[in-house]
């Protein structure tokens, strides 16, 4: 069955599954020493700039705890939304591992320079924990992007009160497909410090990545991320099976031909869904997921067929998202019976 709920239910990428049945060859040294590696770093360098470190781990949690807790000391805390993955699907491992998260109110799950600016108090008051780093999610949880000028103006503000800034990038590429530009162009020329990208949710089988791209950090990552990563039980042991997915990914830009296929079909739905009456779109789509409001009645039978998750369980808004799989016929049938049931709707309402 195939739905709509998540780009982590998708399979591998058959191009990046190709990938893992190649590396699956002969003997490779392990822990990162082996040539696939070396190859997926340069593109790495390549995507981000020169000066960039990577570090490769197993899942997008330890990408975005690992990197806090390299960026912060235990007294200090990160600046995030109230619906960033950070806050609340870690299961409090940000503060287990790194420090305070300071929770703070979002539009359409983007932050403002004038919500960081005004969270940014006490400073030196032994009594409170002293902001470190703004991170900020790329797309947001809802489906939102950052534009450049926006991650501009809040990068240069926070280096300018000696934060760092860190983007949680599980999705990373579809806000490349959406805003038209590179990954250096939205990260390493706008000075963002750190980023976690993702590979799960992008067609890997599994594998995510620490990407330093501020050279002081990068030369401190060599003598501290490392270390950390180890002691957080991260560091893989045959660590070409990540690294040869993600060469395969920028590979020929891959990960561009995913964005732009997950993106448009998530424009086809949030077009279709937008004509059927009963159903209430609640925010703009500029990745690849389509929030909306349906009726609490669709909810079972739609999703006996099409799995996707609701958002909020008050208001019956439902989160659509696509993946690299997602096919125009899987959108038709889901649009079909939406549409059978709206029309009963309409039925017993005029009788």
């Amino acid at each position: 069955m195939k739905g709509f709920g998540s780009d982590n239910h998708s399979g591998v990428h058959p191009e990046l599954l190709r990938a893992l049945i190649n590396c699956n060859a002969e003997h490779a040294p392990s822990y990162g020493t082996d040539l696939y590696s070396e190859k997926a770093i340069q593109h790495f360098k390549k995507e981000f700039g020169v000066a960039t470190e990577v570090y490769f781990v197993f899942n997008g949690t330890a990408a975005n705890v690992l990197a806090l807790r390299f960026l912060m000391k235990r007294h200090e805390s990160v600046l995030c939304s109230t619906i960033s993955h950070l806050n609340v699907d870690e299961c409090g491992a940000p503060e287990f591992f790194a420090g305070k998260l300071q929770a703070l109110p979002h539009t359409f799950g983007k932050l403002t320079l004038a919500t960081l600016q005004a969270a940014v108090i006490r400073q030196g008051d032994q009594h409170y924990s002293q902001a470190r780093v703004v991170s900020l999610t790329q797309p947001t949880e809802m489906g939102t992007c950052y534009t450049i000028g926006e991650i501009k103006e809040i990068t240069q503000w926070a280096h300018s009160q000696n934060l760092y800034v860190h983007l949680d990038g599980s999705r990373l590429a579809n806000a490349l497909e959406f805003l038209d530009c590179s990954f250096k162009e939205m990260t390493s020329d706008l000075g963002v410090d750190v980023v976690s990208l993702g590979g799960t949710k992008n067609g890997l089988m599994m594998g995510e990545a620490i990407v330093v791209l501020n050279s002081e950090l990068a030369k401190g990552a060599h003598q501290q991320l490392k270390y950390i990563r180890k002691q957080s039980a991260q560091l893989p042991s045959k660590t070409r099976f990540i690294a040869a997915q993600f060469e395969a990914y920028f590979q020929n830009k891959l990960y561009l031909q995913i964005a732009h296929h997950v993106c448009r079909m998530a424009n086809d739905l949030y077009e279709k869904l937008a004509s059927i009456p009963g159903v209430e779109i609640t925010g703009p789509r500029e990745s690849n997921a389509v929030f909306a409001k349906i009726p609490q009645a669709w909810i079972k039978p739609l999703r006996e067929k099409y799995f996707f998750y609701v958002w909020d369980e008050k208001t019956f808004e439902c989160r659509f998202m696509t993946s690299w799989d997602t096919t125009a016929a899987d959108i038709d049938g889901f649009i079909h019976q939406m549409q059978q049931l709206s029309q009963r709707k309409l039925f017993f309402e005029r009788t």
